[in-house]
């Protein structure tokens, strides 16, 4: 990139962040390149004679056992026993080496954070198992079974971690969300290990003075977290306010406790929008979002207190948004944005990808109604939230999304407060009976090699309209989009009694080049689907160089047996799902060419191809095949119908 180039592309991100953000970000580097951060005394005290204090709920082990059926505590049993021999599952994926040090004597955080110091790797598996959320599962298993093996582990493997990572040496003290993140298991863990005789006296004084030392790691660099405006401080202000209740006597117990207090409301104020959609456009980071309002909810509910009315309201919203979004027959969402695989507080034996925990614990805290029971209650019983309201499925629930005969599909178009990270303007994902029939395809990696440096976050990877191979908004860095486009939506009033819903979508992600997209989406009676996709001309068509256009649609499918026909100004491409064959029928004036990928190979058709097509990431670090059709077509108009097998 030029210098030039730069010099826009920063001019641009000072007009379209807003100068607060890129000064505290500015403040932070300053901190780091002048040595500030090294040389300051972080004077987290001693606590001789304490122990952490109990301030959450600790739920009858009785009624756990009564929730949740033989095959789910067996499931619990055995990776609790992983964990025992070494093993852990990381962002929901098989079993891998449970590593909590490293080679060679740790340098002060700064270094890593400076580029001193090198390091190898994706940051996010070094990461990930000092978040301590196998501790969870070991806490779990623990309280059910009485087992002293799981204590043990937790003792062992955290005098492991805490040896080998001394305070603010090593990459562990890079980052004060992965900090706070620490401090909020040790809490937990401490009150669930509490009775075990691996609990000594000089083990749970030990602990106290681990969550003083993360504690006070967090304030001097709460200035990077502001400039984010994201998870990142929320998930700070939530460890400060857990270390100021924990350690009640710690003389900076006050200061953490307010500083937590004033940013989680402010965060949670700031972050989501008036529909409820959190500031990083994505499922899995609202969760996460949620999960920490959670924990803090929990903690209020036991001091008899409650959130301020204007951030009980966000909260309100931000749980909405997501109870709408919640696929019923499976339990997952749309794989929305961004997905790092987080998942801070797995209080439930349900797999990763099911929302259902997450959004029945949100709804008992925060709304008037709630999901059915079953076994996706146990977060909810651990945080102490007991059943509220009137059960109410996600299908028959007042929401934006559209609902068909067994399906039901969400069409992406917002308009962005805050950067995105995906370009998906107009992206629809599709469900039927269970089944993410046009899926996103996530993230996969974050930090990995060309071309997996996080390349599924373009326009062309999305079930949506590319024109000239251009992104709708300006990618200026691996996590930065530009040029926002904003999309809006119209809900038409039909009076065929065919139709059931008809939705029309509308960006100007390409005005640049004088054109708009728009998509038409109508669900029929019949159950089928049709999107309507159009290219309108916003100059006069002759300032226009239509020869010169070349748009492309594309559809990312589960990887299923399939057929393909062609024919004049039409594609069908039959699918084969575990209900039967389902037809996929594409038509538009002038075809140019069909290609379908799989695992980043073209398996029909003809042309050059990115290895980055035909696959789709339920996590982060793991990738499946998928299916992924391009086509290519001259027209200003294409239609896709989604027929459904009776």
């Amino acid at each position: 990139m030029s210098v030039f180039s730069r010099v826009i592309i920063a001019i641009k991100a000072l007009c379209q962040l807003g100068l607060k953000p890129l000064v505290l970000y500015s403040l932070y580097q300053l901190g780091l390149r002048t040595g500030h951060y090294k040389r300051i005394r972080y004077q987290p005290s001693t606590v001789r004679g304490q122990r952490l204090k109990t301030i959450l709920p600790i739920p009858d082990p009785t009624e756990l056992v009564k929730l949740l059926g033989d095959e789910d505590l067996i499931s619990l049993f055995k990776e609790a026993d992983e964990i025992v021999t070494g093993k852990v599952r990381l962002f929901g994926g098989e079993p891998v080496d449970l590593k909590l040090t490293f080679v060679g004597s740790p340098h002060h955080w700064t270094d890593y954070e400076t580029g001193k110091v090198k390091y190898e790797g994706d940051i996010k598996y070094i990461w990930e198992p000092a978040r301590f959320g196998w501790a969870y599962t070991l806490g779990r298993a623990y309280h059910l079974r009485r087992d002293e093996r799981y204590a043990e582990a937790f003792w062992r493997l955290t005098e492991t971690f805490l040896d080998a990572n001394p305070p603010y040496l090593g990459l562990q003290w890079m980052s004060g969300q992965e900090v706070a993140l620490r401090i909020m298991a040790f809490v937990w863990a401490v009150e669930v290990f509490a009775d075990s005789s691996h609990s000594t006296a000089q083990r749970l004084e030990r602990l106290a003075q681990a969550v003083a030392e993360h504690a006070a790691r967090i304030p001097p660099t709460l200035v990077y977290a502001r400039s984010q405006n994201n998870n990142h401080l929320l998930t700070e202000a939530a460890g400060l306010f857990t270390a100021g209740l924990a350690l009640p006597e710690h003389p900076q117990a006050g200061s953490w406790y307010n500083l937590g207090w004033k940013w989680l409301n402010r965060g949670f104020r700031d972050q989501i929008d008036g529909y409820g959609e959190y500031c990083q456009h994505s499922t899995n980071y609202q969760r996460l979002m949620l999960q920490t309002a959670l924990w803090v909810t929990a903690i209020l509910q036991v001091r008899g207190e409650d959130w301020p009315r204007l951030t009980m309201q966000a909260l309100v919203r931000a749980t909405h948004w997501l109870y709408t979004l919640l696929d019923w027959d499976s339990g997952c969402v749309p794989n929305l944005g961004a997905n790092d695989g987080a998942y801070i507080l797995p209080l439930t034996v349900c797999p990763f990808e099911d929302y259902r925990p997450v959004i029945q614990a949100a709804a008992r805290a925060f709304l008037k109604y709630q999901l059915p029971n079953g076994v996706w209650n146990e977060m909810s019983s651990w945080l102490g939230f007991a059943p509220r309201g009137e059960q109410i499925l996600p299908d028959v629930y007042l929401n934006d999304n559209l609902h068909g005969k067994d399906s039901w599909g969400y069409l992406r178009a917002v308009q962005f407060k805050s950067r995105p990270g995906h370009s998906d303007q107009l992206h629809l994902d599709l469900w039927w009976r269970g089944l993410n029939i046009a899926q996103d395809a996530g993230t996969y990696l974050y930090n990995g090699a060309p071309p997996w440096d996080n390349p599924l976050t373009m326009t062309a990877i999305h079930n949506t309209v590319t024109v000239n191979s251009l992104d709708q908004m300006t990618h200026a860095g691996r996590y930065l989009y530009l040029d926002w486009a904003h999309a809006y939506r119209r809900n038409h009033i039909v009076t065929d009694p065919g139709i059931l819903q008809r939705v029309t979508g509308r960006h100007h992600g390409y005005w640049r080049l004088g054109i708009r997209h728009e998509r038409t989406v109508s669900v029929y009676q019949d159950g089928h689907w049709q999107v309507e996709d159009d290219i309108v001309h916003i100059l006069p068509i002759w300032k226009i160089n239509l020869g010169r256009m070349n748009n492309s649609l594309h559809w990312l499918f589960p990887d299923w047996q399939w057929q393909i026909e062609e024919e004049s100004g039409r594609v069908d491409i039959r699918l084969k799902s575990p209900y039967g064959w389902m037809i996929v029928r594409i038509s538009s004036d002038i075809i140019q060419a069909v290609r379908l990928l799989r695992s980043g190979e073209l398996i029909y058709g003809s042309g050059e191809v990115s290895p980055v097509f035909g696959w789709v990431s339920p996590t982060y670090g793991r990738k499946v095949p998928a299916l992924s059709l391009d086509v290519d077509f001259r027209s200003l108009k294409i239609t896709s119908e989604f027929i459904f097998p009776k």
